[in-house]
């Protein structure tokens, strides 16, 4: 990075951010843009966060497994996917940045700047008037602004565990007991990261092999973690990291690393062994123990992060938006993105058309 400069938005660890640009994920290049913003370069298929409703348009379409490597273009991302929002450097003008960040993306088919924030009840009054003046610069540049992902928060305004699952409908109270009833098999710990736990590296094999198992069933296989990444990040001993390990019959089942910064935890990463991760109920074991951990540390609020917002909606999370800032190189593509920006906006309107009352989510799948 050039002069350390300061960086607004940023609710994980500094040092998360510097593991990502000194071991980005596969097939990444990442580094930092002449302002200090970090940034990388990575192929993108657009179609890949599309609506149902265009990718069947699409893939449908005459020969298209002849020609849909073509939809993987090589992409600039201002920002990184490490953190929940762009990041951008304090105190700079936002013409003057937008200026710099199209410089970085020079002759590349795809600009994104992902992740601005969008009056964040996690960040300041400063950090909001940046984001904002700084899509206005997007704007004026010829970016089109598109609505982002719902990042899942949860304030911890409450005592006790109970009294959270008492705000929930009876239906969800009564279902959500009944999973956790699978910690009784379970044996839980709370290791920190760079403890002696993570010099061992048969133990590093062992979580990596389970991230993996998680990405190999995502739907989007976009940002793999680089085993030296992880490696880095369960070493640091400065970071705040909290690693919650999950055994049953003394073998691993799973893993959940989070951090604590400042009066947050920020939940990061997980690692499970199929099935016997969705036989134990983890994703719902382990959102409790967050919750328990939280109230424990007097902490104010639990970031969950951005993917399935159904199921955090359903355990009771509230959202916050961003948007992405996008320009295509092609005029063709800019004009045919404008028509098409709704499909490009799921998070939102699943928001918009649905009341927290109305989700109905199989959560046998979790």
């Amino acid at each position: 990075m050039p002069a350390r400069v300061v960086l607004r938005n940023l609710l994980e660890p500094r040092a998360l951010v510097d593991h990502f640009l000194a071991h980005p994920p596969d097939d990444f290049r990442a580094g930092v843009t002449l302002s200090g913003t970090p940034a990388f370069f990575a192929h993108f298929d657009p179609l890949s966060i599309a609506d149902d409703a265009l990718r069947r348009i699409v893939t449908a379409l005459p020969l298209y497994r002849a020609w849909r490597h073509r939809l993987r273009l090589r992409t600039c991302f201002i920002g990184t996917t490490v953190s929940e929002y762009a990041l951008f450097p304090a105190d700079v003008d936002a013409d003057a940045l937008v200026r710099d960040w199209l410089d970085h993306a020079r002759k590349q088919p795809l600009l994104i700047v992902k992740d601005i924030p969008q009056e964040s009840p996690l960040l300041d009054a400063t950090s909001n008037a940046q984001a904002r003046a700084i899509a206005a610069a997007c704007e004026r540049a010829g970016l089109l602004l598109l609505e982002g992902q719902a990042l899942a928060w949860l304030p911890i305004d409450f005592t006790t565990v109970e009294e959270y699952l008492a705000r929930l409908s009876s239906s969800r109270r009564k279902d959500i007991r009944r999973k956790l009833r699978s910690r009784a098999a379970l044996d839980i710990q709370e290791i920190a990261t760079g403890s002696a736990f993570f010099a061992d590296a048969a133990m590093r094999d062992a979580f990596y092999a389970l991230y993996l198992e998680v990405f190999a069933q995502s739907e989007i296989h976009f940002d793999r973690l680089s085993r030296a990444f992880l490696d880095a990040v369960l070493q640091d001993t400065d970071s705040g990291g909290i690693a919650f390990v999950y055994r049953h019959a003394g073998r691993i089942v799973g893993w959940n690393l989070c951090f604590v910064v400042g009066d947050k935890l920020i939940d990061k990463y997980v690692g499970f062994s199929y099935p016997a991760a969705r036989e134990h109920n983890l994703y719902f074991v382990s959102w409790i123990h967050n919750l328990d951990y939280a109230l424990r540390r007097h902490l104010s609020a639990y970031i969950a992060g951005w993917t399935d917002p159904e199921i955090k909606s359903y355990l009771g999370a509230r959202f916050t938006f961003t948007r992405h800032a996008v320009r295509p190189r092609s005029l063709m593509l800019r004009m045919l993105l404008r028509r098409l920006a709704g499909n490009f906006e799921s998070d939102r309107q699943w928001a918009e058309a649905k009341s927290a009352d109305e989700i109905h989510v199989d959560t046998r799948r979790s």
